[in-house]
């Protein structure tokens, strides 16, 4: 079961002391989940809950933090080389995502070397704006991708992040990002089909490769059995961004709890 089904609160979680710490949120289409932290520690997890608050979830989510991130899920995105980058083109760079009325637009630094310019349906933006504040939006892989970036990925690393019948799915080389991507699956053998054919695209040896999977998933279960019978090397992300309790498995959070390693982003 995913860590992100269960709820948790630590003893030294005091709502009084909220102005120190960190509330991070990753957004779903219909749920969210939420995490509090602070000096290193998770303090509070709630997993999967719906948009509907109760008041009490209320009372905690618009209490006064040292800062708020909010993983935005993005529904087309593109990625700019930094020098190429300039805010006042914002608005022509955002043509390569098929901007609707719907949609709302966002860009960020990603890296040193990357700008990321995302969109998000208006609706995820209207909760973000009556639930939190737009301002603290991020794109949502990016505390992912940064925390692996931060870790020495080897060339031969493919990184897979699994969260509701979608991949990310990361590769580095000489510890630069090389490629990201996000696809929606099916069941197990398309889930396969998408990591063998980005393991094909970056020519990458199929018996050299490891592949590192965060999120839900475990190694016995549909997906990760069903990966290595066609990868030699699997493995869950031991990456942890904050200290977690014994009890958590940090690859099922990585996700959320390296929100924590973003910034905010400018909207347009």
């Amino acid at each position: 079961m995913s860590n992100l089904n269960h709820h948790y609160r630590s003893d030294d979680f005091s709502p009084e002391q909220t102005s120190g710490y960190t509330l991070l949120v990753q957004l779903g289409e219909n749920t969210f989940s939420y995490a509090v932290t602070g000096q290193n520690k998770l303090l509070v997890l709630e997993g999967e809950v719906s948009y509907e608050l109760s008041e009490p979830m209320d009372e905690l989510l618009s209490s006064q933090f040292k800062e708020r991130i909010i993983g935005v899920p993005n529904n087309g995105f593109t990625f700019i080389p930094a020098q190429l980058y300039n805010s006042d083109k914002a608005a022509d760079f955002s043509r390569f995502l098929d901007v609707k009325s719907t949609d709302k637009v966002f860009s960020q630094p990603l890296d040193n070397a990357n700008q990321v310019i995302y969109k998000a349906d208006e609706s995820i933006v209207a909760t973000i704006a009556d639930k939190f504040d737009v301002k603290d939006a991020v794109f949502s892989g990016k505390g992912w991708i940064v925390a692996i970036a931060g870790n020495n990925p080897s060339d031969l690393d493919l990184y897979l992040n699994i969260k509701n019948e979608k991949v990310e799915v990361l590769n580095f080389q000489d510890g630069k990002l090389r490629f990201y991507n996000d696809f929606e699956f099916q069941n197990e053998d398309e889930l396969v089909y998408f990591t063998s054919f980005v393991v094909e695209a970056l020519q990458l040896p199929p018996l050299a490769v490891t592949l590192i999977l965060s999120g839900d998933v475990s190694l016995d279960d549909l997906n990760g059995s069903r990966l290595a019978e066609f990868f030699n090397k699997v493995e869950l992300n031991s990456l942890k961004t904050t200290d977690l309790p014994g009890q958590f498995e940090p690859h099922s959070l990585l996700s959320l709890t390296a929100l924590q390693l973003c910034g905010s982003s400018e909207a347009h």
